[in-house]
């Protein structure tokens, strides 16, 4: 099998490979740690983990990211002495956490899945564990990790409706490779079912929760006045405010040109778009401008800028790692990649769910399937089946402030109940971490 995947894997890259550097230029600040991609690191990473116990983590992107950071502080406390690295593929991932985690924890792009660049950074980092997030299964890094000795985790695990059929159906590829993991964190018992179906040991999953909820509890310093912001662009204090986050493409006219129609009833009424990927926002900009709308970049509102009233109707945010600072100020909050997307659709609701903010979707949430369904069992938010419909429910909950209130309660009991995650995966990372001789503070008794 790892012949075929190397050969495989090797005509695909090659063949993938300009688009695959085409979308890392669009992304922009692609140069920055682009050795770090094929294993290699500088020598100041080197220098740093230098006699130290070392704990790998991965985060593909941004989502992965935020529960990775999350952990590692949770970590921390437990494990002193312990040296953290993490990687991510992406580099808006890459910015989350130069930005968010203190500069002692050292942060490196994954290495391209090929067996001597996986080698390179496996000997360069060598840790004595590896923590993968979600559902990060590459081959050559996994089979590498084993052959080493380390142990292996996956945490806040996961397997879509669209890969978990394929592992399955391959299971003659892939249950060895599954069977390499030594601990599974997975979000619910039927994500532990399905590793177990692939080839996960039985007595390695373990049901723990999404550590998404957890993610979105935790009280994070403010780096952003969004009040102030509003004020500089002359938005009225009870103008209602409609947050769309983490739309794709398509969904920001569909969303422009409901808002207009919906000015006629609600003439304050304030759109906030923060598409998923900041470097659409200068198409983004076109076409709403095309549609008339009057906007303005996140990026061009510095300390002194001051609109006049009527002046901005759309704020467009151009940035990264800002979201949740804006869902806090929302009326009401539309999740994206949930009506343009087919396939592996949906972003994470739970962020504004913890704000207590009625929450909107599209009938595409494929990627947090089981996190939507509890939000609807418990009418802590709505989905919509098409642009028809979102129009009447958006216009019906911005003037609706009763039926705002109990969609915003029902989602913090959603949220509140499926807390809890980050302490047990911790716990199952420790467990591991204990016969490597590392030291660990007993965890804090209430």
């Amino acid at each position: 099998m790892r012949t075929l995947y190397n050969i495989l894997f090797t005509i695909f890259f090659v063949l993938a490979s300009p688009y695959y550097f085409w979308r890392m230029s669009k992304r922009g600040n692609w140069r920055a740690g682009f050795r770090e991609r094929f294993g290699r690191y500088n020598a100041n990473l080197k220098q740093a983990l230098t006699n130290r116990h070392i704990l790998w983590l991965h985060a593909v992107s941004v989502g992965e990211v935020n529960a990775c950071i999350h952990l590692i502080k949770a970590l921390e406390v437990r494990a002193p002495n312990l040296k953290f690295v993490v990687s991510t593929t992406t580099t808006t991932g890459m910015g989350d956490l130069k930005r968010r985690l203190a500069t002692h924890i050292s942060k490196i792009y994954y290495p391209i899945d090929r067996a001597g660049y996986v080698a390179r950074a496996l000997a360069t980092v060598h840790p004595d564990a590896i923590v993968l997030l979600e559902k990060e299964i590459w081959p050559n890094f996994i089979w590498r990790a084993k052959k080493k000795g380390i142990p292996l985790l996956l945490a806040n695990a996961a397997l879509s409706d669209r890969s978990y059929p394929r592992y399955k159906r391959l299971g003659f590829l892939f249950r060895n490779l599954f069977g390499s993991f030594d601990t599974v964190c997975a979000q619910d018992e039927t994500q532990a079912e399905r590793f177990r179906a692939v080839g996960c040991r039985p007595e390695c999953v373990h049901t723990v929760g999404n550590l998404k909820f957890d993610g979105a509890t935790v009280p994070e310093k403010k780096t952003l006045d969004v009040g102030g912001m509003l004020k500089q662009l002359s938005v009225d204090a009870d103008a209602p405010i409609l947050v769309a986050g983490s739309t794709h493409d398509g969904e920001e006219v569909i969303l422009a040109e409901i808002v207009q129609r919906l000015r006629a009833k609600i003439p304050k009424l304030f759109f906030i778009i923060v598409p998923r990927h900041f470097e659409r926002s200068n198409e983004v900009a076109r076409k709403l401008r095309e549609r008339g709308v009057k906007l303005a970049f996140r990026t061009s509102i510095g300390p002194t800028t001051q609109f006049k009233q009527g002046e901005v109707d759309c704020l467009l945010v151009n940035t990264t790692g800002e979201l949740r600072f804006f869902y806090e100020y929302a009326t009401v909050v539309f999740i994206g990649k949930s009506m343009t997307a087919e396939a592996e659709g949906g972003q994470n609701p739970i962020e504004a769910a913890a704000f207590g903010k009625a929450t909107v979707f599209g009938p595409n949430m494929q990627n947090f399937k089981d996190v939507a369904r509890l939000f609807i069992e418990k009418n802590g938010a709505v989905q919509v089946r098409d642009a028809v419909m979102l129009e009447k429910v958006l216009g019906e909950l911005l003037v609706d402030k009763y039926q705002r209130a109990e969609l915003g309660r029902n989602a913090l009991l959603v949220v509140s109940e499926n807390i809890g995650a980050l302490d047990r995966t911790v716990d199952m990372i420790i467990e591991k971490l204990k016969p490597l001789g590392i030291y660990i503070v007993p965890p804090l008794k209430l």
